[in-house]
């Protein structure tokens, strides 16, 4: 029987948490594994309530308290470090912790695993929650991704990963800064299921704009060497075909590319392989609800 960890991070949303705990237990009972619940308690600053359930279909389920607060993307790489550090485990499930990672898609993860064990699966967006301006900002930021690394990135956090597949990431210095983004440059060979965003349990979304756009940003800045050459050849061409109808209108698309060239070379020193390595000093406690 397969040994499968749900990492969760949490940062101030433990209402949404611990119900989505309860419809995990629900939907695990149809499936075959031994499942544990890993929760990364990113330095929320809200006491977190008590709770109690029956989670009997669940082996374990941890709370990892940490010091000082890293962000959601170094919760996950922590997260991944941990658990291939000090957990037996087959196959890893990160998934966001508010609802938005719908769990009845575990089985969709699960039956696809079946097929391909050894290969990294994800669950690509084919429906989004959201409201017309934040779909397209996030439309816009596919194609940018597509045009200027040759990637294209459908899915987030929500996967599922073979141990082999964990091991590559958490020596990977790009998980620190963007877990799609490593993802997809150390498993070329991966396989998805059709998964539709669901809605938050409890409270508004909080990815802003600000967010998705440095989410973004982040995701390219693991291809920066393809994103220089990309930038280069588009500069001259672009340049070479508007010699003389060179106007501030016409330079907004170069301007737009040198911003985003060193937006991301900025963002690319989020990638810190020592901070990585490092991580787990960073636990405080571990509690354990079940």
């Amino acid at each position: 029987m397969n040994k499968i960890k749900i990492l969760i991070p949490v940062y101030n949303d433990w209402q949404s948490v611990f119900k989505l705990l309860k419809v995990i237990n629900l939907e695990v009972s149809k499936l075959d594994g031994e499942f544990s619940v890993i929760i990364f308690n990113d330095t929320s600053t809200e006491n977190r309530p008590e709770f109690s359930a029956d989670l009997n279909n669940l082996k374990s389920v941890q709370i990892i308290n940490i010091k000082e607060n890293r962000g959601h993307a170094r919760c996950n790489a922590a997260g991944l470090k941990y658990i291939n550090e000090k957990e037996d485990f087959d196959y890893v499930i990160p998934m966001d912790g508010d609802g938005e990672d719908r769990p009845e898609e575990l089985s969709l993860l699960i039956e696809k695993v079946k097929e391909y064990p050894d290969v990294a699966v994800t669950a690509n967006r084919i429906k989004r929650s959201e409201g017309f301006i934040f779909k397209f900002c996030y439309l816009a930021h596919k194609y940018l991704t597509l045009v200027f690394t040759g990637q294209t990135i459908k899915y987030g956090n929500y996967t599922c990963l073979p141990k082999s597949v964990v091991d590559e990431m958490v020596n990977e210095a790009a998980t620190w800064s963007s877990f799609s983004g490593s993802l997809a440059k150390v498993a070329k060979n991966r396989k998805s299921i059709p998964s539709e965003r669901g809605t938050r349990y409890f409270g508004p979304s909080k990815m802003s704009f600000l967010n998705l756009l440095k989410h973004s940003l982040s995701i390219i800045a693991v291809f920066k060497t393809t994103l220089l050459i990309r930038s280069i050849l588009f500069l001259i061409a672009y340049l070479f075909l508007m010699i003389g109808k060179i106007s501030m209108i016409t330079l907004i698309p170069v301007i737009g590319v040198i911003i985003m060239m060193i937006s991301v070379m900025i963002l690319s020193k989020r990638e810190n392989i020592s901070e990585f390595n490092n991580s787990l000093d960073n636990i405080e406690k571990i509690d354990t609800l079940k």
